[in-house]
């Protein structure tokens, strides 16, 4: 049932913006979609686009995917959009507000986190304040899990549950002020008298005010539906070059599906929250085969990173190659994709290797079995190995992520995880890497383990940015950061750094292999013991990652290497 007719064919069923003036058109509706500016002396928060938030020294833009579809499906659909990521673009607050105010917005739609989760709480009353027609609409893993808290601690106006928010932004708009249905996952205030829908749930918060919703989360959309994204519109050339991902500039992020097909990680808040099991689904290749076609012939763009969860993999990801292969697109673009150890087999990979893929990014999380059963994640010690080296067999540069601070691992689990990676870097079988502090994000099984056991020393979403553990382990919390600054060094091996001195054929190679150094310092800076009170500068940083890396080149031989030599293809399960 509708929840309003609309006056006529086109027309508008609220004929008044949010400042109450007469409006003929969608196209006087003003949408900002964005990121308010976060300072912070523990560098860039990553807070677009990445499902373990970090504040980074080495700064890194990651391109907002499905925030950049809501501003084009808006867009498409006849709303005017503004792109104003404050992060990105380096601005000021106030600046920020300055120019918010410039557009005359009659909405702003944000994504947060739980770890700056009480930041944006204080700047959406900031913003009510200053601008108090201004809608305010916030969406992410944290609101889907805890929808009601935001209401309670802030002034916002709207929380969109779920990851199809670039569907449901317009389906709330379009109610609005074209009489729509509206689509499920929507949260607002009793008081707001622009939604006309029958509420399907109510909630009454400890001041008295009751808050409405429009039911279940809408996880069924056919993202096929969805326009490319407008590249100009979403700044595109903001995220185009610094980002450890891409070797070839300018670059470029997509977005094959929502978002893991394996969808079952216990840490994963994304597989818990906005995604959850089931809700998986994929662009079809075509469609996907399009829109890389769009932005190499359109923007010049030479690599392109897939980052949905995992690629989709079987006949789709065939059909896919073949069309980069069939339409010569593999010369003209690399490409890269999250993809799972024990996803495909060597013809896969081969496959790849003829489609032009360059980056292939696996998520290993810890080298111990315990681990990878207790996370549900389906994989295999061996698989850590068998995976990359097929994918090394055709050219394909590995990046591993690896996760330390678990509260059942021993200090000696822990060293063996840096073992394995040091071993796989050795035999070239990896070829970067990123690692973190393991968090528990609110929303997962990980999360409700940790509280059922009292595992969590702070429930303080403010120290949830991995710059610190938030959860008790076997050995000193400080010991931590001491292993991570290990595991970022175990690339340090003679083997390693040979075959990087001898790969260099450009300019370019030696360009990005000083980029890469640059990344790899500015790791070992995040986990500095002294943290934010230490810089690029400090005398006492540069001995201590000097000695950390130094130890690794002169004792390049592990306690696994024996083990990991030993491992066959057959000892690994293909999910084909």
């Amino acid at each position: 049932m509708r929840a309003a007719k609309t006056k006529s064919e086109g027309g508008l069923v609220k004929d008044t913006n949010s400042k109450g003036f007469k409006i003929k058109s969608l196209k006087e509706i003003v949408v900002a979609v964005g990121y308010p500016p976060i300072k912070s002396k523990k560098g860039v928060p990553l807070l677009s686009q990445n499902r373990q938030f970090q504040f980074f020294n080495a700064p890194t833009y990651i391109y907002p995917m499905v925030p950049a579809y809501a501003a084009s499906n808006l867009q498409d659909k006849g709303y005017r959009v503004y792109w104003m990521d404050g992060i990105s673009e380096r601005k000021e607050y106030d600046q920020w507000i300055d120019e918010l105010i410039a557009t005359g917005a009659d909405y702003l739609l944000v994504e947060t986190k739980s770890p700056i989760v009480k930041t944006h709480w204080k700047q959406i009353n900031d913003l009510k304040e200053r601008l108090p027609n201004l809608k305010l609409i916030w969406v992410g893993d944290h609101v889907s899990y805890l929808p009601l808290e935001l209401f309670k601690n802030s002034n916002v106006d709207y929380a969109i549950t779920g990851g199809d928010y670039d569907f449901v932004i317009v389906s709330l708009l379009n109610h609005i002020y074209k009489g729509g249905e509206l689509e499920g996952g929507v949260y607002w205030r009793s008081t707001n008298k622009d939604i006309k829908a029958k509420p399907q749930g109510a909630v009454t918060l400890t001041n008295g005010e009751k808050v409405y919703n429009s039911g279940s989360s809408s996880l069924r959309h056919n993202l096929d539906e969805l326009p490319f994204i407008d590249r100009d519109l979403t700044k595109w050339e903001l995220y185009a070059y610094q980002n450890g991902n891409y070797k070839y500039t300018p670059a470029t992020y997509m977005y094959s599906g929502r978002d893991c097909w394996w969808n079952r990680c216990t840490f994963c808040v994304w597989d818990h929250t906005i995604n959850p099991l089931g809700s998986y689904r994929s662009f079809s290749p075509e469609r996907l085969f399009a829109e890389v076609k769009h932005v190499v012939d359109n923007y010049g763009v030479k690599e392109i990173f897939d980052d949905a969860g995992t690629m989709f993999i079987g006949p789709k990801l065939k059909r896919f190659c073949e069309l980069l292969i069939e339409s010569g697109y593999n010369k003209k673009v690399r490409y890269g994709c999250n993809m799972r150890f024990n996803a495909l087999n060597q013809e896969y990979y081969d496959l790849l290797g003829k489609a032009g893929f360059r980056f292939i990014l696996y998520g290993m999380e810890s080298g111990n079995q315990k681990t990878l059963d207790k996370l549900d994640k389906g994989t295999k010690e061996a698989d850590a190995i068998n995976g990359p080296r097929m994918a090394r067999k055709v050219g394909l540069d590995p990046h591993i992520t690896i996760m330390l601070g678990y509260p059942w691992e021993s200090y000696k689990d822990a060293q063996r995880t840096i073992a394995i990676a040091k071993y796989a870097f050795k035999k070239g079988y990896y070829e970067t890497m990123q690692a973190t502090i393991v968090i528990p994000y609110p929303g997962t099984p990980l999360y409700k383990e940790c509280k059922e056991k009292d595992w969590l020393l702070t429930d303080d979403y403010n120290k949830f940015d991995m710059r610190q553990p938030v959860m008790k382990t076997p050995y000193p919390a400080k010991k931590i950061f001491e292993l991570e600054q290990d595991l970022y060094s175990a690339f340090m091996t003679p083997q390693y750094i040979f075959r990087k001195i001898v790969s260099i054929r450009s300019l370019h190679d030696f360009k990005y292999l000083f980029y890469m150094a640059w990344k790899v310092i500015g790791h070992l800076l995040d986990f500095d013991q002294n943290q934010t009170k230490v810089s690029w500068w400090s005398p006492k940083f540069w001995k201590n990652a000097t000695a950390k890396l130094g130890k690794h080149f002169v004792t390049p031989k592990t306690s696994v290497d024996a083990e990991k030599a030993a491992i066959r293809l057959v000892d690994s399960a293909v999910n084909l």
